[in-house]
């Protein structure tokens, strides 16, 4: 028999996990560290994802704060799940867009995830909720100001970031990201990718030969017909789950490159939409093992 979900989570504890080792814990610094799960507990198969749908105001980011936290009480209200993704750049409203912000001026919008007020609430909620959290934002650090999705464990431990990889125009305001890394977590490997990085298949392909069997998507650019072929196709082609998050669109497509969501309605302020993760092969079958390297040659 399947074990229910929160009978999941009480059994093995609240617990988080990170594949990358950038958050661990500084001498200096009092935020929380990165933990290990016990690799002998069943992982859930089942996950409820909530989609936030809605759209910031540019550069203001207490305003937005505050609109996300109003649909998180409600979230926290009437639904039971195991994952929150907001939009792209949600808390300062995707600014880069802006003629007014420049390169220089972009960090006036950024925050420091250790030390933000802003963050320090997304634990606490992540941890109360016994939520994972995939949270859009400028982040600032000491190499470059970068378009992040902080990645908040159950236990509200920051788990983890991703840096948008692939910058063009507006984005260039922004660093680069250096890394595609995956994450471990009660309900197995998860990876992030930012908005247009969807556009080109080695991002969906790097996290999926790892391991990924889901794939939030933040973003705040492209939704159209042809948005949703490529997600679709970046689902068939790898066998995975990817779950785009716009704040006009609700967007989720499954390893047969089938459509689980597609929630477009302007009243409605977020989605919650439970996925199957067995049924995602991930590098376990489907086109990936069936790929010949040996001739993809230049």
């Amino acid at each position: 028999m399947e074990i229910s979900r929160r009978h999941f989570i009480r059994t093995i504890g609240i617990i988080s996990i990170s594949a990358d080792k950038v958050w661990a814990k500084s001498k200096k610094s009092s935020s929380p560290v990165s933990e290990r799960i016990d690799k002998d507990k069943p992982e859930a198969s089942k996950i409820r994802v909530a989609q936030i749908k809605v759209r910031p105001d540019k550069g203001k980011l207490q305003a937005n704060h505050e609109k996300l936290f109003s649909v998180l009480d409600d979230v926290a209200k009437n639904e039971d799940i195991d994952v929150v993704v907001t939009p792209e750049c949600f808390l300062d409203g995707y600014v880069s867009t802006e003629e007014s912000v420049t390169k220089e001026s972009i960090a006036k919008y950024a925050i420091n995830p250790l030390s933000s007020k802003y963050t320090k609430a997304i634990s606490s909620w992540a941890c109360k909720n016994q939520v994972w959290f995939i949270f859009g934002c400028t982040r600032k650090a000491e190499d470059g100001i970068f378009n992040t999705a902080l990645i908040y464990s159950r236990s509200g431990a920051l788990a983890g970031a991703y840096d948008k990889l692939h910058l063009q125009t507006h984005d260039h305001k922004y660093t680069p990201g250096k890394h595609l890394h995956i994450y471990e977590s009660d309900f197995g490997l998860f990876g992030v990718m930012i908005c247009a990085d969807r556009r080109w298949p080695e991002t969906a392909r790097t996290l999926a030969l790892q391991g990924a069997r889901v794939i939030f998507n933040p973003t705040y650019g492209m939704h159209n017909d042809l948005n949703l072929c490529i997600i679709r196709t970046r689902s068939y082609e790898n066998g995975i789950f990817i779950v785009f998050t716009h704040p006009q669109q609700s967007l989720i497509t499954g390893p047969g490159g089938d459509i689980i969501c597609n929630n477009e309605d302007v009243k409605k302020t977020y989605t919650v939409t439970e996925i199957a993760l067995s049924e995602a092969p991930s590098n376990r079958g489907g086109h990936i093992v069936d790929r010949r390297p040996d001739v993809y040659k230049l």
